[in-house]
C-alpha cells in the first residue's frame, strides 16, 4: 500500500508503517541532517527504507495532486507551535504551524487514512481549543479557512458544520495519549496519535490493546524473581527498591500482559562505552560522551525501568533524560546506539551528523515498533475495506 510520509525526521514512524506494509510514494522533510540520515539509509539493501523516493524539502512547496486518489495512507508528526488563544492569528498561516501543512496533504491526495502524532501537552487544558481545532480540520478538511479568516472564527465554522453540514470528504477521526511502554518500547514516552479513515469506507476501529503493562513487570521483579533471573543479576547486585515490593504484593494474579520493557532489556547486551570503549568501538555509534552529572531534578534512567522519555534537549545538549542511572549511582549518557536502541531503531541503522545532533533526531523521533503496531492495524483494516 502506498503512503505519503510528511515531517519525516529519523525516519522512526515511517521505518514502522513500512514494517506494517506501507510504502511511502513521497518523503518530505525540511532538516538537512535528517535527510542525510534517511538518505544514507535508503541505500542500504536491508533497511526498512530501502527504495524509499529521494527526500522532498519544505512541505510548503510540494504539491500533492498528483497523487490525489493514489495513496492509501499520509502519515507525519507536523511541527506543532500553539499559538496564543488571545488575539488575531490567522489560522491558514501561522509559520510555526505546520499541522495546515498536513492538512492540505489529506485535501489534495484523498487517502483512505492518516496517522499523525504529536506531543502529550498538545492534550493540556489551555490549549482544549486548539487541540479540537485539529481534530476538527482533520474530520473536515475540505472546509478551509477563508481569506483573512481569525482562526476562533474558522473553528467555529467547522463546529457549525460538523453538527449541521454534509459529510463529502469528511473522516472519521479518534485520538488518543498512548505510552510507547505499553506496546513493547523500552521508554516511558506519551504522544498524542490522531487517526482517520475516510468516511465513506465506513471503517470501525480502535486503538490497539496495550500488550505491556507496569503491574507485570512489577511480578516479573518482585514476586516471581524471573526477570533477574533472566539477567542473571545476584540478590545483592540487585538496586534498592522503593515503593515497589509493596505494590507487587497487592496485585491478587499474575497480569496477562508482558512486562514493560526495561533499559537493561535493551542494552545489557552492549558493552559499557565509558568502561570498555575497545569493545564498544566494536558497535556502530556506540562511544562514551563525557560530561554527565546528576544533580536535583536532572538524575537520569534507572536501569531496571523502561527509560524516561528521550529528549532532543535545549540548544543541541541533552538533559537528564538522556542518562543512565546505574545502579551504584553514578550516571553517564546513553550512547547513540543506546538511544536508538530505547526508540526500537535496529542496529544497523546510521545516523548523520554530531553526537548532539543525532540525539536531537533521536529525541524528536517515534519509536519504530510503536508505528508499527498501529500501523499493522490501520492496514489490516484497510485490506478488510478494498
Amino acid at each position: 500500500m502506498k503512503s505519503i510520509e510528511l515531517f519525516a525526521g529519523a525516519g522512526g514512524l515511517g521505518m514502522g508503517l513500512c514494517r506494517a506494509g506501507f510504502k511511502p510514494a513521497k518523503v518530505v522533510e525540511w532538516d538537512r541532517y535528517c535527510r542525510e540520515t534517511i538518505r544514507e539509509n535508503r541505500d542500504l539493501p536491508l533497511s526498512p527504507m530501502h527504495g524509499w523516493p529521494e527526500v522532498e524539502g519544505d512541505v510548503r512547496g510540494v504539491d500533492f495532486s498528483a497523487l490525489e486518489g493514489k495513496v492509501e495512507l499520509v502519515s507525519g508528526g507536523p511541527p506543532c507551535q500553539p499559538f496564543s488563544m488571545g488575539g488575531k492569528h490567522k489560522a491558514y498561516d501561522d509559520a510555526r504551524d505546520m499541522f495546515p501543512q498536513a492538512i492540505r496533504a489529506v485535501r489534495e491526495t484523498r487517502p483512505k487514512a492518516f496517522i499523525f502524532e504529536n506531543v502529550k501537552g498538545l492534550t493540556r487544558a489551555s490549549f482544549r481549543n486548539y487541540f479540537e481545532y485539529i481534530r476538527l480540520q482533520l474530520e473536515h478538511p475540505y472546509v478551509t479557512a477563508r481569506p483573512d479568516e481569525d482562526w476562533a472564527d474558522h473553528l467555529a465554522r467547522l463546529e457549525r458544520h460538523h453538527t449541521h453540514g454534509d459529510r463529502d470528504g469528511a473522516y472519521r477521526v479518534i485520538a488518543r495519549v498512548l505510552n510507547a511502554a505499553d506496546y513493547g518500547v523500552p521508554q516511558k514516552r506519551e504522544r498524542v496519535i490522531f487517526v482517520g479513515f475516510r468516511d465513506d469506507l465506513d471503517i470501525e476501529w480502535s486503538f490497539p490493546v496495550e500488550t505491556h503493562s507496569s503491574d507485570a513487570l512489577l511480578w516479573a521483579q518482585h514476586r516471581d524473581g524471573s526477570y533477574w533471573d533472566r539477567h542473571k543479576v545476584a540478590k545483592a547486585q540487585r538496586p534498592d527498591a522503593t515503593d515497589a515490593p509493596a505494590r507487587a504484593s497487592r496485585l491478587e494474579a499474575k497480569p496477562e500482559t508482558l512486562a514493560w520493557r526495561t533499559v537493561r532489556d535493551a542494552i545489557a547486551d552492549l558493552p559499557d562505552p565509558e568502561l570498555h570503549p575497545k569493545l564498544a568501538a566494536e558497535h556502530r555509534n556506540h562511544r562514551f560522551q563525557p560530561g554527565a552529572r546528576s544533580y536535583p531534578g536532572h538524575t537520569g534512567s534507572p536501569l531496571d525501568e523502561p527509560a524516561k522519555t528521550l529528549k532532543a534537549g535545549v540548544h543541541g545538549v541533552p538533559g537528564g533524560e538522556n542518562m543512565l542511572a546505574r545502579p551504584d549511582g553514578t550516571v553517564r549518557y546513553f550512547s547513540v546506539r543506546e538511544s536508538a536502541r530505547l526508540q526500537t531503531f535496529a542496529d544497523d541503522f546510521v545516523f548523520h551528523g554530531s553526537w548532539s545532533e543525532t540525539m536531537r533526531q533521536l529525541g524528536n523521533a517515534v519509536p519504530v515498533r510503536l508505528a508499527e503496531v498501529i500501523g499493522k492495524d490501520v492496514a489490516r483494516k484497510l485490506r478488510y475495506a478494498a
